[in-house]
């Protein structure tokens, strides 16, 4: 059966979603999760959002799905000790070092990877069911037949599939976005993401909203993803009204179930929420300017007549548990009501019965108070009853053990199971000094490459060059995988083995998924920045999977890198223009056009800064206007093994400037920032 599920920023966003339909909701508490602006639950709020939600047989998931430092992670482990108590059903997360200490600490309870790990092909799979998943929520992007390979794929590994279905959609690929945090200060990683994509940013020939898009809609392709086997039906939306919540779980049930009221339903979510309309574009594989969209005048004015046409969608409880009832009348005897779900059974002992001086119970009176049960969840089933002749119960004696039965119903329903919690192994902070760090010089092009490479120790080329180009040379050679590996995978691991031919060695991998082709291929993999390292944990999961080294998330500080523990080699970007999105539909492509572009293309934002757009692959990046420089103050950093210098479009001679930066601790010549690494990321 597919699970509908609903989100809950609130207790009554909560209440409103499993009313009108849900089969379990995501919610977040404290901290740690990637809705930090929405109202959360606190302990007592999720122990009463737990029982409220099993009683109704509702499954409860907790997000805990943002990056955690080092400082923090004991008490995130600490809310998902409590909230594992409290009756969590599983966890939604991202950190790759959180979800190996959740491991430890909670055995027994279910991890889901968040869509935040950008999860877009099998390849991502078997590193996951390793680490103790059992459910993947995919990134959005991704188009029905690769959907349908993944979901395949899946099977074999028993690993579920959840698919966003409905509500807003990023124009970045979930997880890889840093543009909030590299212009505000606010990381989505972090659950704090500012939304500057909803601002102005315009390409020649744009829309002038060029990184909105329109919400997600995939209602209609509910049959297609059933056939596929996905599991869960997820509804975007923490931060959106109790209405919206309970209008989008309401369609979603209607179009899974195909009720009389699929279109009616369709329609007031329309109304209540939208951005110019809806899109599958990602899924039916129509990529295009169609997708863009901004919340109009029009669209708030609908909004605003629509929403009280919702509230009976959730203003009564929803019938769904099927009960079944035996009651015992007998003669001097106290009289029973057992109620069963199936599974739990209680019994109420009421009154003895009296003698009838008129009218005695009949079985058809006595189901008839039992079965008032409206304002409850439950619905009566099945009705055996034991009467004996002549005998009387008044309906008010029957309400009352009908009340009680219901309320140890509740209660036996709501009981939460022992958890067993053990002491998870925190890798330890330390910090070792290397005053020479190793210098890796990434370019795009073999054309960028100096002749004068003294000081570097290794070459990486993007596998989408003319790798094969660069001859031998006295230095290792690595390559560079694309994050973006959407129905790539076969053509990604070709490129991959003869890479291994022209003498690469290991490989740059910003997925999960790149690290299975990595070593099919024979490479060594090296964790980089997408994999978003933001603790030593995370460092202790890579060498786990046996990866060699990593390279830092660009978000970390440069106080938090000179604390990460593990022998592990690990680096940062010193120098380069920063990716700051990676679209899989690209503005520049929407704008003056594919055929018109040479691959690299720029959008500009409300202040007219200009960000350059580049493809990759079957996706697109956005790079920060200026390159981040720290070459001259390496010594800071006294918890590195190496630095990556990431050219994009750079010169050789540039490149070869900057190569010599590195060697002498040169100052910047030229605009620059200092990226991330000194200032307060929330």
């Amino acid at each position: 059966m597919m699970e509908i599920l609903s989100p809950a920023g609130s207790f009554e966003s909560l209440v409103s979603g499993v009313r009108a339909g849900a089969d379990a909701v995501y919610l977040g508490a404290g901290d740690f999760n990637a809705r930090r602006n929405a109202d959360n639950f606190s302990e007592d709020d999720l122990i009463k959002a737990c029982e409220y939600c099993h009683i109704r047989g509702v499954k409860v998931y907790l997000t805990i799905n943002t990056l955690v430092s080092d400082y923090e992670r004991e008490n995130a482990i600490a809310t998902a000790i409590e909230a594992a108590k409290a009756g969590v059903d599983a966890f939604i997360v991202q950190d790759l070092g959180l979800a190996r200490l959740l491991k430890q600490a909670l055995p027994e309870v279910h991890l889901h990877a968040s869509t935040q790990m950008s999860v877009l092909s099998p390849g991502a799979l078997p590193i996951l069911k390793e680490m103790g998943f059992t459910r993947v929520v995919v990134a959005r992007e991704m188009d029905k037949i690769s959907l349908a390979e993944l979901c395949k794929k899946a099977a074999e590994y028993s690993i579920e599939i959840e698919v966003f279905v409905h509500g807003a959609q990023c124009m970045c690929l979930s997880g890889q976005c840093y543009l909030s945090s590299m212009l505000g200060g606010r990381s989505g990683n972090r659950g704090l993401c500012a939304q500057p994509c909803r601002l102005p940013f315009k390409v020649e020939s744009g829309t002038g909203h060029d990184l909105s898009l329109k919400d997600l809609s995939l209602l209609g392709n509910i049959d297609e993803l059933k056939s596929m086997g996905v599991k869960s039906l997820k509804i975007e939306g923490r931060m959106k009204r109790p209405e919206y919540v309970a209008a989008a779980t309401a369609a979603c049930r209607a179009a899974l179930y195909k009720t009389e009221e699929e279109k009616q339903l369709a329609e007031m979510l329309g109304n209540v929420f939208s951005r110019s309309g809806f899109t599958n574009g990602y899924f039916a594989g129509k990529v295009s300017k169609d997708m863009f969209g901004i919340r109009t005048s029009d669209d708030v004015q609908m909004t605003a007549s629509a929403l009280n046409s919702t509230h009976e969608l959730y203003r009564s409880e929803r019938n769904s548990i099927n009960i079944s009832a035996k009651l015992w009348i007998k003669d001097s005897e106290e009289s029973k009501l057992e109620l069963s779900d199936g599974e739990h059974t209680v019994a109420i002992v009421g009154k003895v019965p009296q003698k009838a001086i008129k009218t005695p119970v009949t079985e058809q009176s006595c189901k008839t108070q039992i079965s008032k049960l409206g304002s409850t969840c439950y619905v009566l089933k099945d009705f055996q009853c034991e009467i004996g002749e002549g005998l009387i119960l008044t309906a008010s004696e029957l309400n009352t053990m009908r009340r009680e039965a219901v309320e140890q119903l509740d209660s036996a329903r709501a009981s939460r199971n022992k958890i067993k919690v053990c002491e998870p192994q925190y890798t330890k902070t330390a910090s070792h000094f290397k005053n020479k760090k190793a210098v890796i010089a990434r370019f795009r092009s073999p054309d960028q490459i100096p002749k004068n490479l003294g000081g570097i120790a290794a070459v990486c080329m993007a596998l989408e060059s003319d790798f094969e180009s660069v001859g031998n040379l006295p230095i290792k050679k690595i390559i560079d995988i694309p994050r973006g590996m959407l129905g790539q995978e076969e053509n990604i691991l070709k490129r991959l083995k003869k890479a291994k031919e022209c003498g690469y060695s290991e490989a740059l991998c910003g997925n999960i998924a790149a690290f299975t082709l990595c070593k099919q291929a024979g490479l060594s993999p090296i964790a980089d920045f997408g994999i978003n390292i933001y603790n030593s944990d995370s460092l202790t999961a890579l060498h786990e999977m046996g990866v060699s080294a990593a390279v830092l998330s660009f978000e970390n500080s440069v106080d938090a890198i000179n604390m990460f523990g593990t022998e592990l080699p690990r680096g940062i970007i010193a120098y380069g223009r920063l990716p700051l999105m990676i679209f899989r539909n690209c503005p520049g492509k929407n704008g003056k056009g594919c055929g018109k572009c040479t691959g690299i293309t720029s959008i500009t934002d409300r202040k007219n800064i200009d960000f350059m757009i580049s493809c990759r692959g079957s996706f697109s990046e956005m790079y920060n206007s200026r390159p981040v420089y720290v070459l001259d103050r390496l010594l800071e950093f006294k918890n590195l093994d190496f630095i990556v210098l990431y050219f994009t479009d750079e010169s050789q001679a540039k490149c070869e400037e900057i190569i010599s930066a590195a060697a002498t601790g040169a100052a910047p010549n030229g605009e620059y920032t200092r990226g991330l690494y000194y200032r307060t990321v929330k």
